[in-house]
């Protein structure tokens, strides 16, 4: 039998029989069926019918700024138009992608604490829309949860006044919505993508993600690298069809019906090309100076192990500098870095270490074969070297576990309930509901939050509050290495546990809570929490 999330959701609540399955029981043959993990990653490995390029042939691209249309005393004004695009990322093919401006990545958007980003998205797409900005400490109704949708442009003209099969979502904007960030925040790396309910995996994969960074006076006075020595990087990987389409497998690959993903990738699709700034492999040319590089992981499903190749005679490879949150309390050194769907590393390289003519690969350790390589940065020309490294970057207050006020546990499991002959992600056995509510922390407070990842990796991103990591992962009592400071996702391996110290400051409202692994977002493994 077929059902609607919203029958199904009906039905499972009122007890309906066959829709609740015991622990390790699957309409797919098991739990296990449909539960793939491949380089370190939960998912199944989709190849290209496409011929990719060599490796290293294609400079790097660097995603345009924005420009506002106007400001004023408080505010900068922007417009993007989300809209079908057509790009070359594999040489001679020309790639349909659906883009913040029509490109991929979109613009990146420049902010100034505590100024207004009002951004109108108009959507010339064919399907409903949502825009999150992950990281964003936002007012609910400008945070993208996944039912407030701007509809296309025209979708009334064209009969559907009433929205039809979208008649549960709550229609924000008819063909365009203002989204006002009051960016009151420190200075980090953020990014926008789409967050529509259910259809999340594929509209990200089409193109729909873009860079979004705050900066403030604290952060430019430490003389960090700067102008072109500041480059984001947003990893992600692909697969192509034979005339350079996106391939992704979704069940109705119109997204206007029947959500999910073939059985297969039910727990995650993992691309065999690895783009950077949308372009496979690139290279980039440096000078033997210092550069930051804001590393996003935009991947649906992949998790990289990145590391230099050669690494540094001497020195860290990575110098951290920031996280999700933006920067650390002090630098942090790293020959190698771990990094989950979502999660963001702010690494700062010291190129004057290689001699000039140097070729320096960024390689995932996790990869095997076309997925092991990145990119590569050739030291080119020497450079004067204009920034430096502070041993104190800000000042962060560490939370203690004495300051929770409340306690509460998360399970992020496949198994509890099953739809259309599938075995759900779930968050404690239960799908996303956007009506129930599963945990309603206090405004300004600090909770306490126990979460563990079953079945497979997880990472887990919690919208509006920013949490500190109190420990994580191997029972060392620590964070570990990779969760230093601010953060807005971390990661958890399969049967992983984490204790996170939340701070719920911002506003009163609904957000949800979910994993980042798109394809199991899309499958329900998202919940709600109301600050009250």
């Amino acid at each position: 039998m077929k059902l609607s999330r919203k029958e199904f959701l009906k039905l499972s609540f009122a007890g309906g029989a066959g829709l609740f399955l015991p622990f390790g029981v699957s309409g797919c043959g098991g739990l296990t069926a449909g539960n793939n993990s491949a380089q370190g990653s939960a998912g199944a490995l989709l190849k290209s019918a496409a011929r990719l390029p060599e490796p290293f042939t294609i400079p790097l691209p660097i995603p345009p700024v924005l420009e506002p249309v106007h400001t004023d005393a408080s505010a900068e004004y922007y417009e993007i138009t989300q809209k079908v695009g057509r790009t070359e990322i594999l040489p001679g093919l020309k790639t349909e992608v659906w883009g913040y401006d029509g490109i991929f990545p979109g613009p990146t958007i420049e902010s100034r604490r505590g100024r207004q980003s009002v951004i109108r998205h108009r959507n010339e797409l064919p399907v409903p829309t949502v825009v999150h900005l992950h990281g964003g400490k936002t007012p609910p109704e400008h945070d993208g949860y996944p039912t407030d949708v701007v509809m296309p442009v025209g979708s009334r003209e064209a009969g559907h006044g009433n929205h039809g099969e979208h008649a549960e979502l709550n229609v924000i904007g008819e063909g365009t919505f203002d989204y006002k960030y009051p960016l009151d925040q420190a200075a980090a790396s953020l990014w926008y993508h789409d967050h529509r309910m259910d259809f999340t995996g594929p509209q990200v994969y089409k193109g729909l993600a873009g860079f979004h960074l705050i900066r403030d006076d604290e952060e430019e006075a430490l003389g960090l690298p700067a102008g072109e020595r500041d480059v984001p990087l947003m990893i992600c990987d692909r697969a192509f069809t034979e005339d350079g389409s996106f391939d992704y497998p979704s069940l109705d690959p119109s997204l206007k019906g029947e959500p999910g993903v073939e059985g297969e990738y039910m727990s995650g699709v993992l691309g065999d090309c690895i783009l950077v700034n949308g372009a496979p492999w690139p290279v980039l040319e440096v000078t033997n100076t210092l550069y930051r590089f804001r590393l996003l992981n935009a991947s649906n499903a992949r998790r990289y192990r990145l590391a230099l190749d050669p690494p540094p005679r001497e020195g860290a490879s990575f110098v951290q500098i920031g996280s999700d949150g933006g920067l650390l309390a002090k630098p942090v050194n790293h020959n190698k870095i771990e990094i989950a769907q979502a999660e963001r590393f702010d690494v700062i390289i010291d190129f004057s270490i290689y001699p000039v003519g140097t070729e320096v690969t960024l390689i995932n350790e996790l990869g095997v074969g076309s997925t092991a390589k990145v990119m590569r940065f050739v030291v080119a020309r020497e450079g004067t070297e204009e920034s430096r490294i502070s041993p104190k970057l800000a000042d962060l207050r560490p939370l203690s576990r004495s300051e929770a006020t409340v306690e509460r546990e998360f399970r992020f499991v496949r198994g509890g309930a099953k739809m259309d002959g599938m075995t759900l992600w779930t968050v404690n056995g239960e799908p996303f509901d956007p009506d129930r509510i599963d945990a309603n922390p206090q405004l300004g407070a600090v909770e306490l939050w126990k979460i563990r990842g079953l079945n497979l990796e997880h990472p887990i991103h919690i919208h509006l509050a920013s949490f500190q990591v109190l420990t994580s992962g191997g029972g060392n009592g620590d964070a570990g290495p990779y969760n230093q400071g601010w953060k807005d996702t971390v990661s958890l391996a399969s049967g992983g546990e984490a204790e996170l110290l939340i701070k719920f400051d911002g506003y009163r409202g609904k957000y949800v809570f979910h994993c980042h692994n798109l394809e199991h977002e899309d499958m329900m493994m998202m919940a709600n929490f109301e600050v009250v």
